[in-house]
């Protein structure tokens, strides 16, 4: 559906996009995450032929965007941050402007808007002005337009930028269902809007691409592994008492098991983190740490494996780029 090869994309002497590579097969969700500045704007807007790239390929459905933008805007609905809308129309009315822009034959359009406010939650709101709307249905209507000509393609530009929480939920919902049926490309500098819609993710820093590929693959890429944490009551009256206690009774390490920490706590407990490093066997250790408390007589009020998580991989890998690594040579997936 979306091949990108060796993207560039220049501002005078500003680069905002350097030879970013990748592809989006039918029915997929990719996540564009990154920081403010990133350049994932820049990439959505050659996507949907608004701006052309400065060198490199992007191609949609086998079409170049730079060679063919309108027959590339058939087949993209475009969502962008600030969404278009005409605040003194009714939402009907703009989905009826829409629908004519779009070239919808004047007899399906009826048919096109009334199935799309029901897809979008909107079937009551549409003798509403746009402006008397809450900003998640206001959003709504943005996504209402985007898909009115039914296309096989969504590019939305943070989403859910600005909306409350209870909105953010229901437009993720909408979002996850539209994926369903629809290649989508979403863009979002919040981890937990990419981990909750996106089966695929591209991380993004400075212009390039720092990974790619599902969170699962993009952690096996890097120097990781897992963390067991034990929270741990002891008989000693004092936390650092207790600590040194127990860091007497600490294992001897193996191949399971790479390292092992012991801290005091402010409620009087102890943390005791064991680290199992990448291609160690996470549940096997989490057994004999296990074991290892119950046989020093240690109360344990709580046991938890800590997964490297998105949020790490993403803090590591734009740390990284800023510091000037080569962490951008990481893909996850990578040839494929």
């Amino acid at each position: 559906m979306i091949e990108v090869k060796n993207l560039t994309k220049n501002y005078g002497k500003v680069e905002a996009v350097r030879n970013v590579s990748f592809s989006v097969g039918k029915d997929q969700v990719l996540g564009f995450l990154g920081p403010n500045g990133a350049g994932k704007t820049t990439i959505m807007k050659i996507l949907t032929g608004y701006h052309f790239p400065s060198g490199g390929t992007a191609l949609i459905d086998g079409i170049p965007v730079d060679e063919d933008p309108v027959e590339v805007k058939k087949r993209i609905g475009y969502l962008p941050e600030n969404v278009p809308l005409y605040g003194d129309l009714t939402v009907d009315e703009y989905l009826a402007f829409i629908a004519e822009a779009r070239l919808i034959p004047s007899g399906e359009r009826a048919a096109t808007i009334n199935n799309c406010l029901e897809a979008c939650g909107l079937s009551a709101y549409r003798s509403r002005r746009i402006e008397t709307l809450s900003k998640g249905y206001r959003q709504r209507a943005g996504l209402a337009q985007a898909i009115l000509h039914d296309p096989a393609i969504l590019i939305l530009d943070e989403p859910t930028n600005g909306l409350d929480p209870n909105q953010i939920i229901e437009i993720r919902s909408l979002i996850r269902e539209l994926g369903r049926r629809k290649t989508v490309i979403l863009s979002s500098h919040i981890l937990q809007e990419i981990e909750a819609i996106c089966s695929q993710v591209l991380i993004i820093n400075e212009g390039k691409i720092a990974a790619q590929g599902t969170p699962e693959e993009i952690a096996g890429t890097m120097k990781g592994g897992d963390t067991w944490e034990l929270t741990l009551k002891v008989a000693d009256a004092a936390a650092p008492a207790g600590t040194e206690s127990i860091k007497g009774k600490l294992p001897h390490l193996d191949e399971g098991i790479a390292s092992v920490s012991a801290a005091a706590l402010e409620d009087g407990t102890v943390q005791v983190s064991f680290f199992i490093p990448e291609g160690g066997t996470t549940t096997a250790a989490g057994e004999r740490i296990f074991d290892w408390a119950v046989s020093n007589g240690l109360k344990i009020l709580g046991m938890s494996r800590k997964k490297i998580s998105l949020e790490d991989i993403f803090v590591s890998l734009t740390s990284e780029e800023h510091s000037g690594t080569a962490a951008a040579q990481r893909h996850a997936g990578r040839g494929k």
